[in-house]
């Protein structure tokens, strides 16, 4: 290990140990307090967003500086207006029965890529102090600079505001070791980890909670009843966007054959060029490296870079590369992430064929990340959207935009979780919901334990020892019946007396059947085991008393309308 890595290794530590002691402070800042930084610090990022997309465009080379502008603005303003009115302080939402109270986590380890370098920055920065913890960013070595300065900006306007300076921290020795160290240190509570397909398995094999962001290989659905003229403009908005560096941008478009040939008509007069196969062949060699990876070097490039690096010669103004591909994986190079304005070209035949590819091409890299479609059947959308290992399905919108609520519902964020698919733990969009540990104060609702009339406990709900089911009481009119045949089997056994006529019919009463000197035996009471509101019901529909000892069990209802009605007698 050479003298860099040490010095990059003690630096994160050291950078781990201030910035906990800052986290102490914050942790008792009011809402009031965090809502003021951070609408501070969301005023200068904004402020600053043009500058910022710029130095990182230049010290890149990746994407374009109006672009990576309006990335920065969309972190900066988009993002603190949704999460602005968050409750993150103390009670943040009460019932009756159930108070849940936030809870700050610590330190996050927030890893910065060199695609979107800027814009990460600023949310990160945001999500993490407005749920009131610290943070400390290590920035990918080719974009320290951008990264650096975005930190610095935020942070001073903060700390005019009582934040600690130590609350926000960036690197400037950035190194892989130097970023284990970081992820790994015992006092680093989560990590926000954007970056390489390593870099967040090193994330999830820290031994922290991490939030890790896996590649996105998105496949673009055209249905044969889509509008044909938008999906393409929103494909080329989506995969052109910063030259194609956010991960949710378009990397193919399946087409529904009855409009492929509008489809290929509508790429041409919007700015796509179709390459033929010696070209196509001839980019495919610069898109991959000899092991057959993504080749770093046409990462965010333009369509005209691309081109001429491969020796092709193009149209001017040419906003997309396309080719036709005849199939999914490694032999397949158009078929991969490329993060740069360039797109396979797939022709299927239904929705079912055009999902089972979309399907395919997410299978072969960018498990659980995003898919788009166009189509104007809702009922086919959510049936592709069943069927796509994606946790974001965008339906009739640039994907780029659509999966990180620029221009969609979900929830603002640069930070996409892939879910399990992916080998992520959340599937949502990372936000400051996802940097706060919820404590709930829970009060008893289904009680196990009540005192009983002796004094003691009493068990009437989970763990009780089961109870008989109650006897039916017998109906008067079926006692009745029962003597009346008692009677006629007894008067069978002697002379029939005669019949009386039909009005003098005899009926049999119950209390009238007892010989005349017999003698009164007492009848026991009999208490009961068991009441329940029911039974109380019953007793005074009935007229009648329910006797009780100290044994018996007793519902809270049924004991309520037992006493409130006089129901009870006690033996």
């Amino acid at each position: 290990m050479g003298d860099k890595d040490l010095v990059a290794q003690q630096q994160a530590r050291d950078a781990v140990e201030a910035a906990s002691f800052a986290f102490g402070s914050v942790a008792r800042f009011s809402q009031a307090k965090i809502d003021e930084i951070c609408d501070a610090m969301s005023r200068v990022a904004l402020a600053q967003s043009a500058r910022l997309g710029e130095m990182a465009a230049e010290e890149t080379g990746f994407g374009k500086a109006e672009d990576k502008r309006e990335k920065n603005r969309f972190a900066a303003e988009d993002v603190w207006s949704y999460f602005r009115g968050l409750k993150t302080v103390g009670v943040v939402k009460e019932s009756e029965s159930v108070v849940e109270i936030a809870s700050p986590r610590g330190v996050v380890a927030a890893i910065i890529p060199s695609t979107n370098p800027t814009s990460t920055a600023i949310f990160k920065i945001i999500i993490a102090i407005k749920s009131r913890n610290a943070i400390v960013l290590s920035p990918h070595p080719s974009a320290a600079g951008c990264i650096g300065e975005t930190a610095r900006i935020m942070r001073e306007e903060a700390v005019k505001l009582g934040l600690p300076g130590d609350a926000i921290i960036c690197l400037t020795d950035s190194t892989i070791e130097g970023t284990e160290a970081l992820m790994t240190h015992k006092k680093t509570a989560v990590i926000l980890a954007t970056g390489g397909t390593g870099l967040v398995r090193a994330a999830y094999s820290s031994g922290k909670p991490a939030f890790g962001v896996g590649p996105g290989n998105v496949p673009a659905f055209i249905e044969r009843s889509a509008n044909v003229q938008k999906a393409v403009a929103d494909i080329l908005t989506g995969t052109c966007f910063d030259n194609g560096t956010i991960c949710a941008s378009e990397q193919s478009v399946v087409v529904d054959a009855p409009v492929a040939n509008q489809v290929r008509e509508q790429f041409r007069m919007q700015g796509g060029h179709f390459l033929n196969s010696t070209e196509a062949d001839a980019v495919a060699k610069v898109l991959l490296t000899p092991q057959r990876t993504l080749n770093a070097a046409i990462v965010g490039k333009s369509a005209a870079f691309i081109a001429n690096l491969a020796g092709v010669t193009i149209p001017e103004g040419t906003r997309c590369l396309l080719a036709e591909c005849g199939g999914v994986g490694r032999d397949y190079p158009w078929s991969i992430e490329k993060l740069s304005p360039t797109l396979g070209f797939f022709v299927v035949d239904g929705v079912e064929n055009g999902a089972n590819r979309c399907q395919e091409i997410l299978h072969f890299g960018g498990m659980g990340h995003t898919a788009g479609m166009h189509t104007q059947d809702r009922a086919a959308a959510i049936r592709y959207g069943e069927q796509m290992p994606a946790a974001r399905v965008i339906i009739n919108s640039p994907t780029t935009h659509g999966a990180i609520g620029f221009t969609t519902d979900l929830a603002p964020s640069m930070t996409l979780g892939c879910g399990s698919w992916g080998g992520n733990v959340t599937s949502d969009n990372i936000s400051p919901h996802h940097l706060m540990d919820i404590k709930r104060v829970a009060f008893e609702t289904k009680p196990i334990n009540r005192p009983s009339a002796g004094g003691g406990p009493s068990l009437i709900a989970a763990g009780a020892e089961p109870k008989a089911p109650p006897t039916p009481r017998p109906r008067r009119e079926d006692i009745a019946a029962l003597v009346d045949r008692f009677l006629k089997q007894k008067l069978n056994e002697t002379p029939e007396p005669p019949k009386p006529a039909p009005q003098q019919e005899v009926k049999t009463i119950v209390h009238e059947v007892t010989p005349e000197n017999a003698v009164q035996k007492p009848v026991p009471i009999k208490t009961v085991d068991f009441v329940s509101e029911d039974d109380v019901r019953r007793a005074i529909n009935s007229g009648e008393k329910i006797y009780i000892s100290k044994k018996t069990i007793l519902t809270p209802s049924a004991r309520d309308l037992g006493e409130e009605k006089e129901i009870f007698a006690t033996v």
